[in-house]
């Protein structure tokens, strides 16, 4: 009997894991496809994990936070067609065959989409690429719910041409004096992403408005964060100050990336970004909801070029730009 690709795929893992599944006594090594190629690998002695144990509702997702030996992988296969279900149940079977217990499963809409996936763990573009509209997670545990030995989180998704595969699991089961060594060496500090290449200027009602749009250039979030990284900024500062002298006003902040990483994942952090810096103006300055909107545009629309490291700081920003102003 012939087997499909995608059913020839499922079939090698499966046999695969018949062959070599690790005990309850090992830290779970999966079994992927030949042609699945790993895109990153990770591991901290000593770290916390929280895994998602429901779909994310009313502003929260629910986990539990493992701390231990963290190990983060994720895995890009180049086999066409395929769903996410046919991605993750062989995983979830070599998972379950290795003494844990599945508690938490979902699929994109489900699991709370945009919102699940970005307050969930996950590795950055482009080791890991995550479809909304195409993903499935799923948390395992091996132990008591309230206090696990080791924890295991799978995010699998999938394009037309290709599927991607996260795994994150960890192991309680060593002690922190093993773990952290005697003498350890400070890991350096990740550089910050810095929005906006131009330098700052004060900002002006007559000139935001003669310009439609500026840039919020003093913005900083940090690496691999779509949250605004605390602090007061002078941007947000003059452009609160313009929108509270001006009531009549309406305000589009929109997010932009370099070219680093796909079209989609950009536009999702470039959304998110812009997201982050609405809250804060709501949160910190009272400017009303209704007043702001957030969009991202990924990296369709560069004002440098991203073939250098000062185009590409450039062309990572918020945009204000302006959406009406009433007539005086």
């Amino acid at each position: 009997m012939m087997i499909g690709g995608a059913g020839r795929w499922r079939a090698l893992m499966l046999c695969a894991a018949c062959v070599a599944l690790p005990d309850a006594g090992r830290s779970f090594e999966p079994e992927l496809p030949v042609g699945a190629r790993q895109t990153v690998a990770r591991d901290s002695q000593l770290d916390s994990f929280d895994a998602p144990t429901g779909r994310f509702a009313n502003g929260v997702l629910p986990a539990i936070a493992v701390e231990g030996a963290i190990t983060r992988q994720a895995w890009r296969i180049g086999t066409a067609g395929l769903t996410p279900l046919q991605v993750i149940v062989p995983l979830r079977e070599q998972i379950e065959a290795a003494g844990y217990e599945v508690v938490f499963e979902c699929a994109a809409a489900s699991c709370g989409g945009f919102d699940f996936r970005f307050a969930t763990e996950v590795l950055p573009g482009p080791n890991m690429y995550v479809n909304l509209a195409r993903f499935r997670y799923l948390t395992a545990l091996d132990g008591p719910r309230d206090a696990p030995r080791r924890a295991i989180g799978v995010l699998v998704s999938v394009t037309s041409s290709s599927a991607y595969a996260q795994i994150i699991t960890a192991d309680t089961g060593r002690a922190a004096d093993v773990l952290v060594p005697e003498v350890a060496p400070p890991d350096p500090l990740p550089e910050p992403v810095q929005t906006g290449g131009a330098q700052l200027h004060e900002m002006t009602s007559e000139g935001l408005l003669a310009r439609g749009f500026t840039v919020l250039g003093d913005l900083i979030f940090e690496t691999g964060s779509t949250d605004l990284g605390p602090g007061s900024y002078a941007s947000l500062q003059q452009l609160a100050e313009i929108l509270t002298e001006r009531p009549d006003l309406r305000i589009a902040l929109v997010g932009h990336t370099d070219t680093v990483g796909g079209l989609e994942p950009n536009i999702a952090v470039s959304r998110a970004r812009a997201r982050s810096v609405r809250q804060r103006l709501i949160s910190e300055y009272g400017i009303a909801a209704a007043r702001l909107d957030a969009e991202g545009m990924g990296y369709l629309a560069p004002v440098a070029s991203n073939l250098t490291e000062e185009g590409r700081r450039a062309n990572r920003r918020v945009e204000a730009v302006v959406l009406e102003a009433e007539q005086r």
